[in-house]
């Protein structure tokens, strides 16, 4: 396998932390929280006093200022515990960099210390009933009266929308302008008219309280605007490759470790006399997704390198959130064949990453808008 050059030997030591708590705080109660719809908040405090959220804000709000290598470390500890419950990377790594990067000093020092210390869990509102890919199709309303907004609409499908303490919502303040028109604001999960919906049951990610948010007249101050009015489209377009790229990030891990898990239990499993592993057919699929992933791997560090170095561009993250988790879908789907019928069976980690693979293809953009902005950087699309 191809060396990686990414990580210095502090990195691999808080590896060695975040995999410890994988071990001793998630996996062990991972079954009881898929069964119960949720994690429990209190895994939240200990990973914030553990340094898991919010690592690379500023110490000033909280965090430990370190790089985004250290938040990844966590992404692909994450993937190997095969843990799809914990919301911690759309926490850390993409609503609070919207605070940090266009939010006031005064959102900043409320929020972003809470949200380092796992005492306030952060969502982030796009998606609506109507509206999922299409953020220029946001019905979502916020009408500036005086010094407040009133904001009325509904989301869906929102990440830690149950548990969540604040919530960054896509909504238009000037609808007629369309995506010029739209704007990000903070909602207070405490503030009159905003409401929790039901915890959505979804075929994976059980354990991850995914939910409805209805806002109905909401009065938001007017300094918990993000940014500038109407600029939340440009806003959301500058942080979007970063989000894709988490999601290839995660991919890819859970394809070395879904190989991983394979080749253990083909070494153990017999049929006809001699363990399933000794089976050219078995060798020569296990050789394809190994060589497959490795080139994923290969491609997502280099799209890490030009993160770090305030490169990474829409292209390259929609290319590495297409393929990676099309991979995904592959290699999750062989290794189950690999599995016979234990494969099936949910108590084998093979089966809960088959279901919760499925949905890589569909958030964070589909893979068929990947598609459409790879095409339209090689200047094709409609005119």
């Amino acid at each position: 396998m191809i060396p990686r050059r990414l990580f210095a030997s502090e990195h691999e030591t808080f590896r060695d932390s975040v995999r410890r708590f994988m071990d001793e705080e998630v996996k062990p109660n991972d079954e009881r929280w898929q069964e119960q719809g949720y994690v429990d908040r209190e895994v939240w405090k200990k990973a914030g006093a553990n340094g898991l959220l919010c690592a690379s804000m500023p110490e000033e709000y909280g965090g430990a200022g370190a790089d985004k290598l250290y938040s990844i470390v966590v992404m692909e500890e994450q993937a190997r515990a095969n843990n799809a419950s914990l919301g911690f990377s759309l926490h850390s790594e993409i609503v609070a960099p919207y605070l940090l990067h266009y939010g006031s000093d005064a959102l900043k020092r409320k929020y972003l210390p809470r949200m380092a210390a796992g005492e306030a869990i952060g969502a982030i509102a796009m998606s609506e009933p109507a509206a999922g890919s299409d953020l220029q199709g946001v019905k979502t309303t916020a009408v500036r009266k005086g010094d407040r907004y009133l904001v009325n609409g509904s989301k869906t499908f929102i990440t830690n929308g149950w548990h969540c303490d604040l919530v960054i919502v896509v909504a238009k303040t000037d609808p007629a302008k369309g995506a010029k028109g739209t704007s990000l604001l903070v909602v207070d999960t405490t503030m009159k008219g905003f409401a929790k919906g039901r915890r959505l049951k979804k075929i994976g990610l059980k354990g991850q309280d995914t939910s409805e948010l209805f806002f109905e007249n909401v009065e938001v101050p007017a300094e918990n605007l993000i940014g500038q009015e109407n600029n939340g489209f440009a806003y959301l377009m500058q942080e979007l490759p970063w989000e894709r790229l988490q999601i290839a990030i995660g991919a890819v891990a859970k394809c070395e470790a879904a190989i991983g898990w394979t080749v253990d239990y083909v070494r153990e499993r017999r049929a006809f006399g001699q363990t399933v592993g000794s089976f050219q057919t078995t060798r020569f699929k296990l050789a394809e997704l190994a060589t497959e992933t490795q080139i994923a791997r290969v491609f997502v560090d280099r799209a890490i390198e030009l993160l770090l170095a305030g490169k990474l561009d829409t292209e390259t993250a929609s290319m590495a959130k297409y393929w990676c988790t099309d991979l995904e879908g592959k290699v999750v789907d062989e290794c189950v064949q690999l599995h016979g019928g234990y494969g099936y069976m949910l108590e084998y980690p093979i089966a809960r990453a088959y279901l919760d693979a499925r949905v890589q293809r569909i958030y964070g953009g589909t893979n068929e808008i990947m598609k459409e902005v790879i095409g339209r950087s090689l200047g094709l699309g409609a005119k």
